[in-house]
């Protein structure tokens, strides 16, 4: 007979299984260098496939950082593991001089290749209950861009690392990372960035991130093994002589056809470097997560819940 003291428990839920709980982790953890390596190198062969599909940055966030700039004119920016430019590109838009810094070509050649166009977090919708945090109030309002827009915004590319780009010495304003901080030696990155700026310039690392709050974006992170998802708490390493100045949090949505959401996961590095059949399984869960768990139409388009987290650093 049960016992009338203690609360009922919840019957199991075999359709609906408990969702692993949100990521406690630090930053992203690769198990060794060697693997660390690989799944970089996987990144590097998907340069037009991420570029299509992964998204931009809002323009909250490019607002943001272009506040905090220095008078210059122009200004002067080194985006470090630049990627295929989402990052070079917003903030070029806006009328900054960026060099975009990348040890990969081909990575770089699909920057120069995609040009101001492309990053689709223009077309971002923000999310109702977007929130904002920083150590400031000016961070958290909106407004127009410090830099005027540029009427034919180019970038000059670098082949180079992070922790070694071969730039002269305080030939920057701002020295930026989007999606890529965590890949890089932070003690050497540091020290790098700084030797790059004056007294006075800005370091701004950037992630986009799946909302993982959001219960059913946590099972799908889950399912695409989206393996840049943070803990609410997560700062990232960064060495003297760099004081963070400013954090904000903005949320948005990023309307996606569902087989756009299947290809995002063809990103991950996970799927990138698993076995056929491994990759195969992946996929074919979340078909069926999108179509027939959730109930999406084939082909519709659905907004993709995202945060981006920005740190905004002054270098002493």
């Amino acid at each position: 007979m049960p016992d009338a003291s203690q609360p009922a428990q919840p019957a199991a839920d075999v359709v609906h299984p408990p969702i692993p709980p949100i990521s406690g982790k630090d930053t992203p953890r690769f198990g060794s260098e060697e693997r660390k390596q690989a799944l970089a190198a996987a990144f590097r062969s998907q340069g037009e496939d991420y570029d299509r599909l992964r998204p931009g940055y809002p323009p909250a966030v490019i607002d943001a950082i272009l506040r905090h700039l220095p008078e210059a004119d122009p200004v002067r920016a080194v985006d470090l593991g630049a990627g295929t430019g989402k990052l070079s590109w917003a903030l070029a838009a806006q009328g900054v001089e960026v060099t975009a810094v990348d040890p990969s070509e081909a990575m770089l050649e699909s920057a120069l290749r995609a040009g101001a166009s492309v990053p689709r977090a223009g077309a971002s919708v923000p999310r109702a209950g977007a929130s904002a945090l920083g150590t400031g109030e000016q961070a958290l309002r909106a407004g127009a861009s410090a830099a005027g827009r540029a009427a034919s915004p180019s970038i000059r590319t670098r082949l180079a690392s992070a922790e070694d780009t071969g730039l002269p010495e305080g030939s920057a304003d701002l020295v930026t990372a989007a999606q890529a901080w965590h890949w890089f030696d932070a003690q050497a990155a540091s020290a790098e960035a700084a030797r790059l700026l004056g007294e006075g310039g800005m370091l701004a690392l950037v992630w986009n991130m799946l909302d993982v709050t959001i219960p059913w974006v946590h099972r799908l992170s889950r399912i695409m093994h989206a393996g840049d998802i943070h803990r609410e708490d997560f700062a990232p390493e960064v060495a003297a002589p760099f004081v963070l100045r400013e954090r904000l949090v903005h949320s948005w949505e990023d309307p996606m056809p569902t087989h756009d959401v299947i290809d995002l996961a063809r990103t991950r590095s996970y799927v990138i470097t698993a076995t056929p059949e491994r990759r195969a399984k992946v996929l074919a869960n979340l078909d069926w997560y999108l179509h027939e768990h959730l109930g999406h139409a084939p082909g519709s388009t659905i907004g993709l819940p995202y945060r981006t987290d920005l740190f905004l650093y002054a270098r002493t």
